[in-house]
């Protein structure tokens, strides 16, 4: 569990709620590195700017890997 998370009562809280500004901020570094602009949305929720950071982090790994 994230510090984030703790500092907020836990992720049950965090759900439906929107992402943070430091989430905001690595989503659209790592569309911008993986050339996916689109993953990047302002709109987004908490969990689903997560979702899309892992996915993004392992497809930017699975490329370096080559």
């Amino acid at each position: 569990m994230s510090m984030a998370a703790v500092k907020f009562g836990g992720i049950a809280e965090r759900i439906g709620v929107q992402m943070t500004r430091g989430q905001a901020a690595r989503l659209r570094s790592l569309a911008e590195e993986a050339y996916q602009p689109k993953q990047y949305a302002r709109d987004l929720t908490f969990e689903e700017a997560e979702r899309r950071i892992s996915a993004l982090k392992a497809e930017i790994a699975l490329a370096d890997s080559f």
